[in-house]
């Protein structure tokens, strides 16, 4: 029989998993093995967007399993081409290349930015701007693009030409941009940096000087894409539109896929040759992908995201004059982030356990930020129920954090 010590004893030990295991889930809830019940406001790292167990995604699965799962690249198939078609007609994106994760899609992003770079200016312009903070992807060029030092410790030596500037500071990316630049990448949020909206005039900005450069502008909207934001990309909520857009995570609900989107000018550089993916673009996962962008791309699925949005806001709120416990609760749609005041630094993951105990699912975003990602139809009574645990969960952490009285 296998169990939580089971991890422990045969898998490499880079996570450290909680120690229920759910069984199964339905909608924004999950049961454990022992049958505990959980309401889900982590949706799966922001993958799981419609929720566990959807019945249109199930079905889909179902059907396409029996039709085709996989046939490589030295084909194409009916739903990747349904899939890729419909993208480019919801976005600013003519071509779409497809893969298996974020991480993949950066990867392909920032190399089709240098080969472009090389091609139609200079073999020198290889430079990337990247930030502080920011998330891109586990690959040794997508951690070294991300402006987190512990998640690049110890794999050295790393790639190199990649510069971090502080988000939100227009004036730090003027000071380093050049026309060796090759491309800024940038979250229209940060997601795994503490939840923090980039403001309208920073990426406009980046705009401007990436265009003043002949640099690709690159948003990855690895979490603030497939309907996270109440837009199906973050750039429609900012009318700020990049050169490549990366998806992944909510863009299968759940299943593996992720996607790099550009314009033809760009994507010619990547001729026959020079990228693949084994995996990228495989039937079953564009089927389900495709129902899932058919029914987050719904407007008045979107408009609802924004209204859950407030709700979740006016609850937090209620929470925190009653606690007192966060600086700063921040995001955009569905993306929300609780910044812990000074004094509860480094316990955002303590706070977490203890939703768990209250058998509440929330994520963190760094040690002083707690997370919430939930599913994007989660139901209103759903959202009330997880409100009322998360208080009762910051009751008890905030007494547990209290000094003990003096006899």
């Amino acid at each position: 029989m296998t169990n939580r010590s089971t991890f422990d004893d045969v898998m490499v030990p880079n996570y450290s998993p909680l120690a229920m295991i759910p069984s199964h889930g339905k909608g924004s809830r999950l049961w454990d093995e022992d049958d505990n019940e959980y309401i889900d406001l982590a949706g799966g790292i922001a993958v799981s967007s419609l929720g566990h167990c959807h019945p249109k995604l199930v079905q889909t699965i179902q059907q396409q399993s029996e039709k085709l799962w996989h046939v490589s690249n030295v084909m194409t198939n009916q739903p990747a081409l349904r899939l890729a078609k419909k993208l480019t007609e919801l976005t600013f994106a003519e071509k779409v290349y497809f893969c298996n994760s974020g991480a993949e899609a950066n990867e392909a992003a920032l190399k089709l930015a240098r080969k472009y770079a090389s091609d139609k200016f200079s073999s020198e312009k290889t430079q990337i701007i990247s930030f502080s903070e920011s998330f891109h992807g586990r690959t040794l060029f997508t951690v070294s693009a991300g402006g987190q030092a512990k998640y690049s410790d110890g794999f050295g030596p790393l790639p190199g030409d990649i510069l971090h500037a502080t988000y939100n500071d227009l004036a730090s990316v003027e000071a380093i941009i050049s026309d060796k630049t090759c491309a800024v990448i940038i979250e229209p949020v940060q997601g795994e940096g503490g939840v923090t909206p980039a403001s309208k005039d920073f990426l406009n900005g980046l705009r401007a000087l990436c265009n003043q450069h002949n640099a690709t502008l690159i948003f990855d909207e690895i979490q603030t894409g497939a309907g996270r934001t109440g837009e199906l990309y973050a750039y429609q909520r900012y009318d700020v539109v990049p050169d490549i857009l990366t998806t992944a995570k909510g863009i299968g609900g759940g299943f593996p896929i992720g996607a790099m989107l550009t314009t033809t000018d760009i994507a010619a550089s990547l001729v026959v040759g020079t990228h693949g993916s084994t995996y990228g673009g495989n039937p079953l996962g564009c089927a389900v992908a495709e129902v899932v962008v058919d029914i987050i791309s719904d407007r008045q699925l979107l408009d609802n995201v924004q209204a859950k949005h407030l709700k979740f806001i006016d609850g937090l709120d209620h929470i925190n004059r009653r606690h007192k416990i966060f600086k700063d609760i921040r995001g955009m749609g569905l993306l929300i982030g609780c910044e812990l005041k000074p004094e509860y630094h480094g316990k955002a993951k303590d706070l977490l356990t203890l939703a768990l105990k209250h058998k509440l699912l929330v994520l963190v975003a760094g040690p002083n930020v707690m997370r919430l990602a939930p599913s994007l139809i989660i139901p209103d009574s759903d959202i009330e129920q997880g409100l009322m645990s998360l208080d009762k969960a910051i009751e008890q952490f905030v007494a547990e954090q209290a000094p003990a009285e003096q006899e």
